[in-house]
């Protein structure tokens, strides 16, 4: 007995059914791909957000300055150890934090000073490129600063602007300085949003008399597609006596979602393909009611409950084959659009977060292969476990009680 030809022969015999339920698998593989794409390119974009606006892979710190961030309390040989990390293959950059009072005109707002050395923090995250207005820090412009979106908002300030910080050195001076506004920060965090103040390493080391040290050491893998365990490890074995974690410890929140991101998208593949499963349950047994005189005679002249439970199945997977193609071919098109268009939601999230971390005002798909294959997979599975029941009630059909069947 051919199977596929019958196959073929039989879902044809009603083709408006077999159209309605192969297009509503169709649909439900598309939507479930591009909902698929969408969420990766929502959780790459929470890295990247997380790692490259701002913590870089790896940090280190001097032991207990997370708990308590002092000015006192710092790497005292940052040099040394900036260069064992870079002859490690690792890119790095020292940071310098402190507090102080911003002022403008007649309004003013706490602030949080990071000193940087703009070429090694252009190494370790892409901040300098996420710019509202003006420019990034330069080495040449020693009174230049950038500040944080919200920071600006507060203030009341526009590049070309001037900002006096108030604060105190760390030998117990008051340290006050003029700046000058270089440029305004994107939404990155709301941390950085509210109170971030970037001026050039130098400096901050005269405005807080701080000649030595740093505070934070960011780390940047060469290769980020290597294991981020080993080398979170690696580093730890050069920084001896330091704290050193990765950005998944510095920002578990975020680390959770991505960790939980393919949990999500199960769930919502069994949430909308059981649905499609009552679809194909509910054809099936319509074409097994609608031929049980053809299976009662078909059992007469010696066709096997197998057999026939073969080609049920056979059935079910002509049509589920030609809605996986249908899926793939205009699922990967709907998300190749959103992958180079995105969707923009500035009109109504310009300020969302996730765990601090703030998200692209547009959202962007990605395709991947678990973006393709799983909604796929998934539907292939789902169709094939609903048809069981028909199968089987097919089988079992009696060759004298189908031919009397009404």
């Amino acid at each position: 007995m051919n199977l596929l030809s019958l196959a073929l022969r039989n879902v044809m015999r009603n083709w408006h059914r077999t159209l309605v339920t192969t297009l509503a698998m169709a649909f439900a593989g598309i939507i479930m791909i591009l909902f698929a794409a969408l969420m990766e390119g929502l959780m790459q974009a929470s890295e990247r957000n997380a790692v490259a606006m701002n913590l870089g892979d790896i940090q280190i710190h001097a032991p207990g300055y997370r708990d308590d961030p002092d000015l006192y309390t710092r790497i005292e040989q940052p040099a040394a150890l900036l260069e064992s990390l870079r002859a490690a293959g690792f890119r790095a950059s020292a940071r310098l934090y402190g507090f102080g009072l911003a002022a403008s005109g007649s309004t003013s707002a706490g602030v949080q000073l990071r000193g940087i050395d703009p070429r090694a923090e252009a190494g370790v995250t892409q901040v300098h490129r996420h710019l509202l207005q003006g420019r990034w820090l330069d080495s040449g412009d020693r009174d230049g600063v950038v500040v944080g979106r919200k920071l600006a908002r507060t203030l009341g300030v526009v590049t070309g602007d001037e900002v006096v910080i108030v604060s105190q050195a760390s030998d117990g001076s008051i340290a006050d300085a003029l700046f000058r506004v270089r440029g305004v920060l994107k939404s990155v965090g709301e941390g950085v949003d509210r109170a971030g103040f970037y001026l050039l390493d130098t400096a901050f080391r005269d405005l807080m008399v701080l000649p030595q040290g740093a505070h934070e050491i960011a780390v940047l893998r060469a290769d980020r597609d290597t294991d981020l365990d080993a080398a979170t490890a690696e580093v730890a074995a050069l920084a001896t006596g330091y704290e050193t974690l990765d950005w998944r410890a510095l920002q578990p929140v975020i680390a959770r979602i991505l960790e939980l991101a393919d949990a999500q998208l199960v769930f919502m593949l069994l949430v909308v393909y059981v649905a499609v499963g009552m679809v194909v349950l509910n054809a099936m047994l319509m074409s097994v009611f609608e031929r049980i005189h053809e299976f009662g005679v078909m059992k007469a002249i010696g066709v096997t409950p197998w057999q026939i439970t073969a080609l049920v199945f056979m059935e079910t997977l002509v049509q589920v084959s030609v809605a996986c193609l249908l899926a793939l071919g205009l699922g990967w098109w709907s998300a190749r659009y959103f992958q180079l268009n995105g969707i923009d939601l500035s009109g109504i999230a310009s300020a969302a977060s996730i765990g601090g971390v703030a998200l692209d005002p547009v959202w962007y798909a990605r395709i991947t292969p678990d973006a393709l294959l799983l909604p796929v997979g998934f539907l292939l599975l789902i169709a094939l476990l609903a048809v069981i029941y028909p199968a089987v009630k097919a089988a079992v059909i009696r060759p004298v009680a189908a031919l009397h069947y009404r």
